[in-house]
């Protein structure tokens, strides 16, 4: 069965910012065709559940209290990385909207809920190394291939 990479709140793991989830339940479904291996790039960047919003602002990642996170963002985003290559996986699935796996959108980073065409930290560095980004609303294109 083909591994896809999944952002780990599809799966109803509570580990977004605010501590909640964003389980879909089309996900259901995906089991049945794919070995779906969870990642949250921001959990294994060391920040925790929950933990302050944070934001793209240029080429920084920021949280709402003024602290620069790029660090952990990056070092979530590489370990997903190496997560995809010791797996064998080609395909993700992630969040869009968050700083992390946004695939078409982003925050503006002025914490005002302005969306901006962009990708987050790993997403982008996913797709620089040639693995198929998804996102929740291209779940069932998925399923019918």
């Amino acid at each position: 069965m083909e591994k896809i990479l999944i952002s780990a709140c599809l799966l109803g793991v509570n580990c977004k910012y605010n501590g909640k989830n964003n389980y879909i339940p089309l996900i259901e479904e995906l089991k049945k065709k794919y070995d779906l291996v969870p990642v949250c790039p921001e959990v294994i960047g060391g920040l925790s559940i929950p933990r302050n919003p944070s934001e793209i602002n240029g080429d920084r990642v920021i949280s709402n209290k003024g602290i620069d996170l790029t660090s952990n963002f990056l070092s979530g985003a590489y370990q997903a990385l190496q997560l995809v290559d010791l797996s064998n996986i080609n395909i993700a699935i992630l969040k869009d909207g968050s700083p992390s796996c946004g695939s078409t959108y982003i925050y503006d980073g002025t914490f005002t809920k302005n969306k901006i065409s962009g990708m987050g930290i790993t997403a982008k560095l996913l797709k620089e190394n040639n693995i198929k980004i998804y996102n929740e609303n291209e779940i069932e294109e998925l399923l019918n291939l």
